[in-house]
């Protein structure tokens, strides 16, 4: 009688084993994580962006209409590719792990958020391996980025391609706050600027009143005008009130323009971002634009109403932190006391 119950607790016992060791192999992935079924697909069945990088503690965030699966704590961020994130970064107070280089170094401006950061490649050239070696728990990468870029680097980690379009500022913003735990100070932010802008625009607003008002780079010894939605043109026409001109209006993208279609035009009031930086190979060209007589002509240099890198030259534009400054800029410009 005691054999019979010695044999059939032995089987039991052997029975929970392989039911225990069955689960914990459902529950441990290729590479030794733990996830779960929930985990593992994204919301609607969707395999998640990537399983490799899920575990028990991941989630699911949506950002311009797709779901990304991240860990629920994203302390070791990378970006690469996208300065609209390391200017949110710089807002937000968020320091990364790794991030892009320009010239092999951080550009100043970011000083504050890169002590102890990681250089990962050029902006245009991620180095896969050095991110691979920081383990990140999420990269944020630019659309500017080829597909097979984007593959590549999904492969190390949960990557998300941050809009370089000015009109997504907000969605970016909030795209690295709620990745980082920093949503009351994105909110905080957010509410200042709008209040902000709608009291400077009240302001501004009747002085650019059928005036025409023009943002313009010069890179590559070359300069360049954007769509309305781009650079610094939403703060200009969307934010301040002022019209956007014709040629702004149907450009598709980064777009060339002569000196002499930009006499053509004639500003009354003409923004300018020069980066020696972006004119390595002509770092003089600003200087002779300036002491050309065609130059002289335009009526925004003429009146006095030339601004020139009143933000920092390398900013993009479409940013909460280029927005801000560049608000704080207008305001101290001197332009709501001219005619």
């Amino acid at each position: 009688m005691l054999k019979k119950y010695c044999a059939v607790l032995f089987v039991s016992l052997m029975a929970a084993a392989l039911v225990a060791c069955g689960a914990d192999k459902a529950a441990t992935t290729a590479n030794g994580s733990s996830t779960s079924p929930a985990v593992a697909q994204e919301a609607g069945g969707k395999p998640a962006a990537n399983p490799a990088n899920a575990t028990a503690e991941s989630r699911t965030i949506q950002y311009l209409g797709k779901d990304y699966t991240v860990p629920a704590v994203a302390d070791r961020i990378v970006i690469t590719g996208s300065v609209e994130s390391m200017e949110d970064a710089l807002v937000l107070g968020v320091k990364p792990v790794g991030a892009m280089t320009t010239g092999g170094k951080f550009a100043p401006m970011f000083a504050e958020i890169t002590e102890g950061t990681v250089g990962i490649g050029e902006k245009t050239q991620p180095d896969i391996e050095a991110i691979l070696k920081l383990k990140p728990d999420v990269i944020l990468a630019s659309t500017k980025f080829p597909a097979e870029t984007i593959e590549k680097l999904n492969k190390v980690a949960t990557t998300i391609p941050v809009s370089h379009i000015s009109t997504d500022w907000e969605a970016n913003l909030n795209l690295l706050a709620e990745l980082a735990g920093k949503q009351d100070k994105a909110k905080q932010v957010l509410q200042t600027y709008k209040e902000q802008v709608q009291e400077l625009k009240e302001k501004i607003g009747p002085i650019f009143k059928d005036k025409k008002v023009l943002a313009i780079r010069v890179r590559a010894g070359s300069t360049f005008i954007y769509p309305e939605s781009v650079f610094f043109n939403p703060s200009l026409y969307a934010d301040l009130g002022a019209e956007a001109p014709a040629e702004v209006k149907q450009a598709k993208a980064q777009h060339l323009i002569s000196l002499e279609k930009l006499s053509e035009m004639n500003p009354d009031y003409l923004f300018v971002q020069f980066a020696e930086s972006e004119n390595k190979d002509t770092p003089r060209v600003f200087e002779e634009l300036q002491n050309n007589p065609i130059w002289k002509s335009i009526n925004a240099v003429k009146n006095g109403n030339l601004f020139v890198n009143i933000v920092d030259p390398v900013a993009q534009g479409g940013t909460a932190y280029s927005k801000v400054a560049f608000l704080k800029a207008v305001k101290d410009s001197g332009i709501q006391q001219t005619k």
